[in-house]
């Protein structure tokens, strides 16, 4: 009877450690940063309709009015969010470059880490570039947005910051959107699952990585 009781009056291991993240405590002044954690987990978990601003208040623990001093509303939360995500995406695409590679090898290591970005990071992705539900007027996004693609910018040869309010060539616009393009288009082709029949079509081993290298490098001559 008493290791029954026992057992009655602990919680489940594991929903215990569900609600971990949730009940965790924060350290006092830092309520934006447990929020914008709250706020991913979500948003990896249950994908962009899951998140709003209280249903990220309960995840982190918090009251559900205090987030909306630092937010104000769920697109405050959403923009400062996907500024964090182009902070890291900023970082991603410089990961694997070598200040004495080549232009072509430098734009190809950055292609990759876009790519890869968008594989590991689904949800903040695919948050990072809908427009419609964030406020670029936030200085803290604009600026890590600009900043990530001022990498892939300066990596075409082009513009210094791609979305700068300097002006540019019409050839500069060019080369930074057919980069852009190319590797955008890639990522949503793989996250959508659209190349798997054309990878299985393809000598075994191949993925869609081993893809994209071909595409950014140019496919070895026995291809």
């Amino acid at each position: 009877m008493e290791s029954t009781r026992r057992s009655a009056s602990r919680p489940d291991r594991h929903a215990r450690g569900g609600r971990r993240a949730a009940t965790a405590p924060y350290h006092h002044g830092s309520l934006r940063e447990a929020m914008l954690e709250a706020a991913e987990r979500i948003l990896e978990r249950e994908g962009i309709a899951g998140l709003s601003l209280r249903a990220a208040a309960r995840e982190a623990g918090v009251s559900h009015a205090a987030p909306k001093n630092h937010f104000g509303d769920v697109r405050g939360l959403l923009s400062e969010l996907a500024a964090v995500g182009f902070a890291r995406f900023g970082a991603a695409l410089v990961a694997n470059t070598r200040e004495s590679e080549t232009a072509k090898v430098r734009l190809a290591a950055i292609g990759r880490g876009y790519v890869m970005f968008a594989q590991r990071n689904l949800g903040l992705f695919l948050l990072m570039f809908r427009s419609e539900r964030l406020d670029f007027s936030r200085p803290v996004l604009r600026a890590a947005a600009g900043a990530a693609f001022g990498v892939l910018a300066r990596a075409t040869g082009g513009h210094q910051q791609a979305h700068s309010d300097a002006p540019m060539t019409l050839s500069q616009g060019a080369q930074i959107t057919a980069a852009w393009s190319l590797v955008h288009g890639f990522a949503m082709l793989m996250l959508d699952g659209r190349l798997k029949p054309l990878v299985a079509r393809m000598p075994d081993g191949t993925d869609e990585m081993t893809l994209l290298g071909a595409i950014l490098n140019g496919p070895e001559a026995s291809c």
